[in-house]
């Protein structure tokens, strides 16, 4: 490829970027949220009603706008890779931030939201921006390739929602703020505690096997027993293995010892080719008492049948009854405006009758005009569209004012979780990307995703590599309930720093993938 071609890709994945990320307006709205926050004009009660507003009705609105006009029958082809890719996507995120979790230590409010800042992206305004930017230039078709992108985000944004609400993934945020909070030196004792654990338990593991490994490499060449006194009290049998490097004395249990400490020396203890009892070396060794026998002591203890089934018949009752707890849990969960506000918008999207009583244009369809020529209920979707163009300011302005509630003096920068803070950033910007594009390609070589729809395999690339969700920051305020988000502020700021380049290089090097 010429120079002259990946300057000119290169520059196509720059611009989109430097509209949404430069922005002088996107900028100022932070920088409000930031400043009012400071000057003591803002304070926690309201951030926390800010984000009951956004997520109860400006979120909503958002949805509705975004996938009615999007979204058409003539995409339900590919609804499949996108829904598969977008919950690999998810399981990849939860999956990193539980190792981060496992490795460093994470404060104790933030213990479960960890796990959503990972699996859950910032799907919106951030890939729908690049999207629509990279897709209006060439080697791209303008106006069909657009809106095409945008109908394929906004699967990735019915998964998000879904999970995020009506699956309870928001439910991890809440978790975070129950029971009694710990210090931070408790947390990490607590830690060590559980690491020292991992390395002793890894530590006699390695043992076991390399005691495995002694007795089955180096062949026996000669066995006998003898008996001989243990400590003087009475005798005990001995068998002695001679090797070809070594000498090995095993002492048999005597048969008041237990059935289970038996069983665990002689198989530790023993070579599998002299457990055999018919065989001719272990003839002059009294075998122990069967584990049969133990069987039937533990059988007889048990209790009879009927109350076995009973118990039985109780955990079965147990269950259902829960199974029924979450179900009617998870369709109330349904009913709340972000979630519903998905449903009805892809039920109308995905019917032409519907969705040309809100769109114009909707082929197949002849649905009588309002006096103004438009659609019967056009009016609801210019509102709708007017009420979610306060969305993104208003994520923007809520997040300066979480920025300025984190108050961490220069010199105290070790009392962040700094080694989960960089995994987290470089595992949602550089690993995930990575994987996302393998995982890509792979499903464009089998043919689950189709190798000639360029818009799709864009989409699908690009979205493996966003931020945490600034949802995350309205969650925490409103489940802290005292509207502050410190915790995720901190995680936050390295990411969309990072951002600048990470997706620079993922929107180049797709493109260089797919036009290259």
């Amino acid at each position: 490829m010429s120079s002259i071609v990946i300057g000119t890709l290169l520059w196509i994945s720059v611009q989109p970027l430097i509209r949404l990320q430069a922005s002088f307006s996107r900028f100022l709205c932070v920088g409000c949220g930031f400043g009012v926050t400071k000057a003591g004009l803002l304070p926690a009660v309201a951030a926390r009603g800010i984000g009951l507003v956004i997520i109860n009705v400006t979120t909503p609105n958002l949805m509705f706008s975004t996938i009615v006009p999007s979204f058409n029958s003539s995409n339900i082809t590919e609804l499949g890779p996108l829904v598969l890719v977008a919950l690999i996507y998810m399981l990849i995120g939860i999956t990193l931030s539980w190792i981060i979790k496992q490795l460093f230590w994470v404060p104790h409010r933030f213990r479960h939201g960890i796990l959503v800042a990972g699996g859950w992206a910032n799907i919106g305004d951030v890939p729908i921006s690049v999207a629509l930017s990279v897709m209006a230039s060439a080697p791209f078709n303008g106006t069909d390739d657009e809106n095409l992108a945008v109908s394929y985000i906004a699967v990735f944004l019915l998964v998000w929602s879904v999970t995020l609400f009506p699956l309870g993934g928001h439910r991890c945020v809440m978790m975070d703020f129950e029971g009694p909070d710990l210090e931070n030196d408790e947390v990490k004792e607590r830690l060590s505690t559980k690491h020292s654990k991992i390395l002793s338990r890894l530590a006699a593991v390695f043992l076991h096997l390399r005691q495995i490994f002694l007795f089955n490499h180096p062949p026996v060449k000669e066995i006998h027993t003898e008996v001989g006194q243990n400590s003087g009290e009475k005798e005990t049998p001995r068998v002695t293995f001679t090797h070809e490097d070594s000498v090995t004395t095993c002492y048999r249990p005597s048969e008041q010892e237990e059935i289970g400490v038996l069983t665990l020396t002689n198989e530790h203890m023993l070579p599998p080719k002299f457990l055999d009892p018919t065989s001719p070396s272990l003839t002059s060794v009294q075998p122990g008492p069967l584990l049969t026998d133990g069987a039937e002591k533990v059988s007889t203890t048990t209790g009879p049948p009927d109350s076995i089934t009973g118990h039985v018949t109780v955990a079965h009752a147990h269950w259902f009854h829960k199974f029924i707890s979450l179900a009617f849990g998870f369709l109330r969960s349904l009913l709340t405006p972000p979630s519903l506000s998905i449903i009805v918008s892809f039920i109308i999207a995905i019917i032409p009758s519907l969705k040309a009583l809100f769109v114009p244009g909707v082929p197949g369809t002849h649905i009588p005009s309002a006096p103004d020529g438009q659609p019967p209920l056009a009016l609801i979707m210019k509102t709708a569209t007017f009420i979610s163009g306060a969305s993104v300011p208003m994520g923007l302005i809520t997040l300066g004012s979480a920025l300025a509630r984190l108050s961490i003096p220069l010199n105290q920068l070790s009392s962040l979780p700094l080694g989960a803070i960089g995994s987290l950033a470089v595992g949602r910007l550089v690993v995930m990307p990575v994987l996302g594009i393998l995982i890509c390609q792979q499903f464009t070589h089998i043919g689950l995703i189709d190798p000639s729809n360029n818009v799709l395999r864009f989409v699908c690339i690009l979205l493996s590599g966003l931020p945490t969700a600034t949802t995350m920051v309205f969650l925490t305020q409103v489940y802290s309930g005292t509207g502050n988000a410190e915790h995720l502020s901190a995680f936050l700021i390295p990411q969309y720093i990072i951002m600048f380049v990470s997706m620079t290089a993922i929107t180049s090097f797709t493109l260089h993938i797919l036009f290259g």
